[in-house]
């Protein structure tokens, strides 16, 4: 796939290249949007515009985002598409249908490729680290799939730098194929740890980044500078509303739209740009329920973030 206004970058040192913007499924398919109708207008007009990157969960509404989107991706190329998908979250209620121990790795992942519709994923993710299960145990797992053929790459989600480290070396020492990308959250309103910690140890081992949430649940479009648009995500979860409602946070996204305004550029627009332009960073997982919005972000892609845009921003967002 080429499209000549869509960016793709190197997945970390791999040969594997995404669309610099790509769509998930995270609340979205299967969840808030529910017609088949709207999520394959959606995925085909990212498609269409030169989108590559998809990204889903198995735990994402229990199996439905990657069921609704696996219809649409049956119509579509598959070698020209990266589909991603996770494991972690429990499925069930059964003691060993959680985790990443062997047993959960290997079911989960046959699974999602049933629910999905396809032999193989471009990459699998560990979604959360797991203190219950030695890393080795992982990390062979992971190698058995890539032997196999239905994982071509694997990576982490939301693991700590330590892990990180400790995943590389044990793959190091049992020369097992390691993983080559994280998925962490960043935003100008969610950024501390990414700088102090995580981008780092990326770049200490040429690992990629595909980042989740550029722009804090909707936080930093301007959506709520009146309130709480009812059915908005923040309005449907009380932990995100702490973390990210404020009311400074407010005042820095009202300050943040005369910045945008003199680019020429809307404050979603803007937020997507200053991630796109964060070293490491191989993919911005944006989120759609609506072709508008969905034509919105990929507007990201000419947002140019310079050293003076960039201070600006840093200044009005610090690493808190």
């Amino acid at each position: 796939m080429f499209h000549k206004e869509m960016t793709y970058r190197r997945l970390g040192s791999s040969g594997l290249k995404l669309s610099a913007l790509s769509l998930g499924g995270w609340t979205t398919y299967g969840a808030s949007v529910k017609a088949q109708d709207t999520v394959r207008s959606i995925i085909r007009a990212a498609y269409s515009a030169g989108v590559n990157f998809f990204d889903i969960s198995d735990i994402y509404e229990k199996g439905e985002a990657e069921k609704a989107m696996g219809k649409v991706f049956a119509e579509l190329p598959r070698q020209e598409l990266v589909i991603s998908t996770k494991c972690y979250w429990p499925m069930s209620d059964d003691v060993n249908d959680t985790g990443l121990s062997r047993k959960h790795i290997m079911e989960s992942i046959d699974k999602s490729l049933q629910r999905i519709g396809t032999d193989y994923v471009d990459l699998y993710f560990c979604h959360r680290p797991d203190p219950d299960t030695p890393i080795e145990e992982t990390a062979r797992a992971m190698d058995d799939l890539i032997h196999r053929g239905k994982v071509l790459y694997w990576g982490t989600s939301e693991w700590s730098a330590d892990q990180i480290r400790q995943a590389q070396e044990v793959c190091d020492q049992r020369n097992l194929y390691a993983p080559i990308v994280e998925q962490p959250q960043l935003s100008l309103a969610a950024r501390k740890r990414w700088h102090a910690e995580i981008q780092p140890a990326l770049s200490q081992f040429g690992l990629g980044a595909v980042t989740w949430s550029p722009l804090a649940s909707g936080l930093l479009s301007g959506k709520y500078d009146q309130g709480q648009p009812e059915g908005a995500r923040l309005w449907r979860s009380e932990n995100l509303r702490k973390t990210y409602l404020t009311d400074k946070n407010r005042q820095r996204v009202q300050q943040m739209k005369a910045i945008a305004d003199e680019l020429g550029v809307t404050r979603s627009q803007l937020a997507i740009g200053w991630c796109l332009a964060q070293p490491s960073v191989s993919s911005v997982i944006t989120g759609a329920t609506k072709l508008d919005q969905l034509q919105q972000n990929l507007g990201a892609l000419k947002v140019n973030v310079t050293d003076e845009i960039a201070k600006r921003l840093g200044e009005l967002f610090p690493a808190e």
